[in-house]
């Protein structure tokens, strides 16, 4: 876990807000979120965002409904994890927030007066698991609030 609070940065009082995209390691970032909500009281505000795909400058065609895709993953994703976390009223404290466009932007805009941002590392082990992924590293450098970023279990580690 790596924890970063910006100098010169006011700090919110009310929400942790999450990045969520389905993903295992926005799974914990999720767990730690909601341990922490446990702890302070704060609501967990989850978020995810989608772009269109492009392909050569050009949006693809069909009928796919984009916003809908990334609110099911959200939804599913907090339900499972808030289903592990147990019947501790984890589900009242999570709101969830679909946004349109880059994910750090979306990030960064909700995280203006949360106490904390919350996101992942897709990070690979060893050396290259040193370094943040291009989400989490734009959100340590810009939030306007301190920033955890959770590792997930590495892929060789025994479940505890």
């Amino acid at each position: 876990m790596t924890i970063s609070s910006p100098s010169g940065h006011a700090h919110g009082t009310g929400r942790i807000v999450v990045g969520v995209d389905g993903s295992p390691s926005s799974e914990e970032a999720l767990r730690w979120a909601l341990a922490q909500s446990a702890l302070t009281g704060q609501p967990v505000h989850a978020v995810t965002s989608w772009e269109f795909p492009l392909d050569y400058g050009v949006a693809p065609l069909g009928d796919v409904d984009w916003a809908a895709a990334s609110a099911a993953v959200l939804a599913e994703t907090v339900q499972k994890v808030v289903g592990e976390v147990g019947p501790d009223g984890a589900a009242r404290r999570v709101t969830q927030h679909v946004d349109q466009g880059h994910p750090a932007r979306a990030l960064l805009e909700e995280a203006a007066g949360a106490a904390l941002l919350v996101v992942g590392s897709r990070g690979h082990g060893g050396f290259a698991g040193l370094l943040l992924g291009s989400v989490s590293q734009h959100v340590v450098a810009h939030a306007p609030c301190p920033v955890v970023v959770v590792h997930g279990p590495r892929a060789d580690t025994p479940p505890a």
